[in-house]
C-alpha cells in the first residue's frame, strides 16, 4: 500500500492585503513627508528670525551708542541734530519703503579715527558727526541691480573734519551734501534688509509754567512721511531750541514743544528675511490686504529706546 505525503498549498498575498499594505506605506510615508516639511519650515523660520534679529541688533546698537553720546550745545542758533523723512522714499518701482528717516547729529563717538584715539592718528577733538541714510542699493557695489536690498549705512565724519566744515552751521543738512556721496561706500554699510525705522523723541513740555496747575508731559514726536497723527516730516535741535513747523498733537502747542526738551529716542524698524526681499524684487501687486499677509509672514519687528544726555 502507498503512502501519499500531502504538502501544504503555497500561497501568495492577496489583491486585498496587498492594496492595505500599500495604504499604509503610503499613509506612513506621509506623516514622514509631513513631520519633514514642519520641521524644515520651523528651521527656516527660526533661521530667519536669527538673521532679522542680528541685523536689527547691529542698527539698534549703532544708533543707541550714537545716541547716548549725543553732542548739543545751548544758547546758539546753530544746528545740532537734523531729523528728515526721506524723499522719495527708497525702494523699487514695485515697492517702497514704509517710512525712513535721513539723520544727522553730532555725537562723542568711540570710533572716531578708525578707533585709534590717542595715537598718531587721532587729530584731536571728540566731537564727531554721524549721518544715517536708509537706501535701495546693492550692498557690495552700491549700484541699482537685481541685487538691491534696503540698506543702513552709517557715515561718521572724525572730529578734525568736523570741526572745520559742520560745526557753527546753521542747517547741517546743506553743509553735510559734500560728504553724502560716501554715504554708499561698503566700509559705510551697516545692515541689509531694513524695510523700514521710525525714530521717535521723547519732549518733556511743561503746560502752564510758573502756576499752580504747572505740569510735565513726556510727549512722543514721531519722524513720518506725513504730518499729523503724532507725526511730523522735519524735526531739528538747536542751539536756541527745539524746532518743527507745527505741533503733531492738539495737546500741546507748537511754542511749548519748542520750549520743551528731549529726553529720549526710541528706534522702531521692520526687517524682512531674505526669502521674502527675493519676492519683494519681483511682486507687483503687493498692496492693502497683500502686502499686510506678505509682512505677517516675512518680517520681524523691534524696538528700543535710548535716555538721551542732559539737554
Amino acid at each position: 500500500m502507498k503512502t501519499f505525503c500531502s504538502q501544504p498549498l503555497r500561497r501568495g498575498f492577496t489583491l486585498v492585503e496587498l492594496l492595505i499594505a500599500m495604504a499604509i506605506t503610503t499613509i506612513i510615508a506621509s506623516v514622514l513627508i509631513s513631520v519633514t516639511a514642519v520641521a524644515i519650515d520651523s528651521w527656516n523660520r527660526s533661521r530667519a528670525e536669527l538673521r532679522a534679529s542680528r541685523q536689527a541688533k547691529y542698527m539698534v546698537d549703532s544708533m543707541a551708542k550714537d545716541f547716548e553720546s549725543l553732542v548739543t550745545r545751548s544758547g546758539n542758533k546753530f544746528e545740532w541734530l537734523s531729523a528728515k523723512t526721506a524723499t522719495p522714499l527708497p525702494g523699487s518701482n514695485q515697492q517702497k519703503s514704509a517710512n525712513a528717516s535721513k539723520l544727522i547729529f553730532f555725537t562723542a563717538a568711540t570710533d572716531r579715527y578708525d578707533g585709534k584715539i590717542n595715537s598718531a592718528d587721532d587729530k584731536g577733538g571728540d566731537v564727531s558727526c554721524v549721518a544715517y541714510d536708509l537706501q535701495y542699493k546693492d550692498p557690495i557695489d552700491g549700484s541699482n541691480s537685481s541685487f538691491s536690498t534696503f540698506t543702513l549705512n552709517r557715515l561718521l565724519v572724525n572730529p578734525d573734519q568736523t570741526f572745520n566744515n559742520l560745526l557753527s552751521q546753521a542747517e547741517l543738512e546743506p553743509a553735510f551734501q559734500s560728504y553724502s556721496p560716501q554715504l554708499i561706500d561698503l566700509k559705510n554699510f551697516v545692515c541689509e534688509n531694513i524695510y523700514q525705522y521710525s525714530v521717535t523723541f521723547y519732549i518733556a513740555v511743561t503746560k502752564n509754567p510758573g502756576t499752580a496747575t504747572a505740569t510735565t508731559l513726556n510727549l512722543p514726536v514721531s519722524i513720518g512721511p506725513t504730518d499729523g497723527n503724532g507725526r511730523i516730516v522735519d524735526f531739528r535741535i538747536l542751539g536756541s531750541g527745539i524746532q518743527l513747523a507745527a505741533s503733531p498733537t492738539s495737546d500741546v502747542t507748537t511754542d511749548e514743544l519748542k520750549a520743551g526738551r528731549v529726553t529720549a529716542v526710541e528706534i522702531s524698524l521692520t526687517v524682512i528675511s531674505d526669502f521674502g526681499i527675493q519676492q519683494l524684487r519681483g511682486e507687483k501687486n503687493l498692496r492693502g490686504n497683500n502686502m499686510l499677509k506678505f509682512m505677517a509672514k516675512n518680517s520681524f519687528q523691534y524696538s528700543k529706546r535710548v535716555t538721551l544726555p542732559c539737554m
